[in-house]
Order: C-alpha cells, then sequence, then structure tokens
C-alpha cells in the first residue's frame, strides 16, 4: 500500500471510529467548551463565591503553575489559600505541584509541568478553611486510533530499552580479484593458433584446454590449458594469428572472492584498525554482505591521496564483479547506551524532536533530550522511559492524525 493509499485510509478509519461513538481525542481538546479566563489569562475555576484562576508560567522559564485567588469576583491575598494540582497523565504516570504564596501576591509552584502538557488534572484549593476541587481534562499531542485501524495502516511499536550507537564511517571503495587467485596463461613455444575454445565470460576449470597452437619447433600442435578454476577476464588471440612464445592469450580469475579496497580521508584513517567489522554494499542495486576489515595497506594512494584498507567478501554467486565501485560502512566502534530507539521513530513536533507513544489505543507526543546517533538508531538522553511502546514505523502518520485540527497548547 503507498503511502497516500495508507493516508487516505486512516483519515477514513479515523472518521470511522467517531462515527462509532469511539471518541477521537485530537490537538488538546476533549469535547469540551473553551475554558473561561481570567485577567492572567489562566483558566478559571468557580466554586459558589470562589474562583481559581490557574496558569503555567512559562515566559522565559520553565513552565511552572500560578494562580490567583478571587472571593465574588475580588481578589483575595496569596495568604488566604493554598492549591495543589495533581496531573496524571498517560500511561498512571502521577505527579503533584504545591502552588504557595509569593510576595507578588500569586500562587506559584517551584516543580516544572514537564512537556508534553497532557493530562488529566484535578485542582484541590483550600481557602478560609474550605477545601473545593475541580477535574478537567487538558490534552495536547495526543489521538486515539483503533487497533486494527493501526495494524491495517501499517504502524507499528516498539519497546524502548537499550541499544547500540556504532561510530560508522561510509567511504567508498573498489572491487579487485585477489592476489594468487589471478593468472595469466601464455604460449609455451611459438606457432600459429589453430583452434580457440574459451570466450571472455566463460567459466573454466584447471585442466581445461583453451587453445592449440602448431609449434614453430616440431610441426606439432600442442593444447594451452587452464591454470587454475575461474573465469576468463581476456581474450588476447584470434584463429591463425602467429605467437610468439611467451605471449600471453587469456587472463583468467578465481571470482569465488573478491577484495575490497576501500579509500579512507584525512583524520577519517587514524580510527581504522584490523577486525573492525564492514558492510558493502554494491552501487548497481543496493545488495550488500557483511565481512572484517582484514588490514590497512602501507603508504598512499597516489592519486587520491588516501590510506587504503582491505577486506574480502565471498563471491560465490559472480554477482560482484571486479572493477566495480563500493560503498563500505566501516564500523570502527560500538558503544553501549541505556535507550535508544531507530531513527525511523523520530519526528518534530513544534520545535520538538519527538517519538510518538502507544498507552491502548492512545498514542501520545513525547519531546526528546537526543545523544548520538547512527545511520539506524539515536539515543535518548531523556523524554521515554524503559519500556515505553514507541512507534517505529508509519508515525508520520501518527504525526499528521495529531496535527490535523491543531496541537493544542491549552492550559
Amino acid at each position: 500500500m503507498n503511502i497516500r493509499l495508507i493516508s487516505a485510509f486512516l483519515a477514513l478509519a479515523l472518521a470511522g471510529c467517531g462515527n462509532s461513538g469511539h471518541e477521537h481525542e485530537t490537538g488538546g481538546k476533549h469535547a469540551e467548551a473553551e475554558p473561561a479566563r481570567g485577567e492572567h489569562g489562566g483558566r478559571l475555576l468557580r466554586q459558589d463565591d470562589i474562583t481559581v484562576e490557574l496558569a503555567i508560567a512559562e515566559d522565559g522559564t520553565p513552565p511552572k503553575y500560578e494562580a490567583w485567588l478571587y472571593r465574588n469576583g475580588k481578589p483575595l491575598p496569596a495568604t488566604a489559600g493554598e492549591v495543589d494540582v495533581a496531573l496524571a497523565r498517560l500511561g498512571d504516570v502521577r505527579e503533584v505541584h504545591a502552588l504557595r504564596a509569593q510576595r507578588d501576591g500569586r500562587l506559584a509552584a517551584t516543580t516544572v509541568v514537564g512537556e508534553p502538557h497532557s493530562f488529566d488534572a484535578t485542582v484541590t484549593a483550600r481557602i478560609d478553611g474550605r477545601t473545593l476541587r475541580w477535574s478537567f481534562p487538558s490534552y495536547e499531542g495526543r489521538t486515539v486510533i483503533a487497533a486494527d485501524v493501526a495494524r491495517q495502516s501499517g504502524i507499528r511499536v516498539a519497546t524502548a530499552g537499550p541499544g547500540v550507537i556504532a561510530d560508522e564511517h561510509e567511504v567508498q571503495g573498489l572491487l579487485t580479484p585477489v592476489e594468487g587467485r589471478l593468472a595469466s596463461v601464455t604460449a609455451r613455444f611459438p606457432g600459429p593458433i589453430r583452434t580457440l575454445r574459451a570466450n571472455v565470460g566463460d567459466a573454466v576449470r584447471a585442466g581445461q584446454t583453451l587453445a592449440s597452437i602448431e609449434s614453430n619447433l616440431s610441426l606439432s600442435q600442442y593444447g594451452v590449458v587452464a591454470p587454475i578454476s575461474g573465469v576468463v577476464l581476456s581474450r588476447n588471440a584470434a584463429v591463425g594469428a602467429v605467437v610468439a612464445e611467451g605471449a600471453p592469450l587469456f587472463e583468467i580469475a578465481d571470482l569465488s572472492k573478491l577484495w575490497v579496497d576501500v579509500h579512507v580521508f584525512g583524520a577519517d584513517a587514524s580510527h581504522l584498525r584490523s577486525g573492525v567489522p564492514v558492510t558493502v554494499t554494491r552501487m548497481s542495486d543496493g545488495a550488500g554482505v557483511s565481512t572484517t576489515l582484514e588490514r590497512i595497506l602501507p603508504g598512499t594512494a597516489t592519486a587520491s591521496q588516501s590510506t587504503v584498507a582491505r577486506a574480502t567478501i565471498d563471491n560465490a554467486d559472480g554477482l560482484w564483479r571486479p572493477g566495480s565501485a563500493v560503498t563500505a560502512k566501516v564500523t570502527v566502534a560500538r558503544q553501549p547506551v541505556a535507550m535508544a530507539i531507530p531513527l525511523t521513530a523520530l519526528q518534530t513536533f513544534r520545535d520538538w524532536d519527538v517519538a510518538f507513544v502507544r498507552v491502548g489505543d492512545t498514542y501520545e507526543v513525547r519531546p526528546l533530550t537526543l545523544g548520538r546517533r547512527d545511520g539506524t538508531r539515536v539515543e535518548v538522553l531523556s523524554g521515554l522511559r524503559a519500556g515505553d511502546a514507541v512507534v517505529v514505523e508509519q508515525s508520520y502518520l501518527v504525526k499528521a492524525d495529531i496535527e490535523k485540527t491543531g496541537a493544542s497548547h491549552d492550559h
């Protein structure tokens, strides 16, 4: 299923979920009216004659709760009460923020409200001996996708946990025959060539007759045989042509194994050492094979001024061809990390690097602090917990569904 079809299918399926009575939470609203706002821009919580205006201060500071108290619409001093905000986040994560009186007439917490600001909030106010409570949802970066819709859309999750980040260097290389597996076939005696029995590209076996030559010395014919099994790389002969003693007729190579000579430039060469893993990729079709670096050759390649390192690959199927250019990914170190996720899990949301976690049928954004990365994985320094179910395939579909009605930042 191509990307457009997947996106269309997901949109239709999610619309169907809504029509079936399933609540579909997107962007930060929870099917509630826009809350009333106070003079400080905070949410107004009213009960009898008491009002609490609750906001999250974010201007140039880490986000923290702040509140103002009112009776019958008139401000109360901050010392008139206390406010606690209990948050229940997705995945049964709970936290409490205690707001206490400040000299500037407001109540404020010292604890930071972590991103995303997506939770069910319970506010408890103790004012003049009275205890008042309010509860409300405040969601952002969250959506609900039914399990069958997610499955058919290709959305897949994996458990967050420890991983390995590789220090990799991608370089260019060239395939060459292995020394000792290349043979030149020559004429033993001078004379005219009477028959030729092999062409370029033919597979030949050791001892097989490749040509016959009539010796000028004995006037009898002798056979020219293959000294090794392999493939004919070149033929420098024609029937009737007169050849001299020692004239090259054929070049044969055993191509069941090939050398990969990779060229490494500058400071990258200092990281190389024998025995490190190498992944070699054919430029023609992207096919790859794993091997290890065998040696660093002495000296420097004259034309490119590069250091040449060598590995060997198996070529039993004959699909790797001498002279072909390849790319090689050399892994010079592997570093275990406490948590890593595939690069396919990463998306951007607002100005964050994020992943999406799944709890039941609910998906929610997680802003991440990232560390080292390689070609497939990235280290996560903060933002995920071990065991989180992280979307690792089709994460862009989850992002698109969250953003389709806008990503609210409602406090």
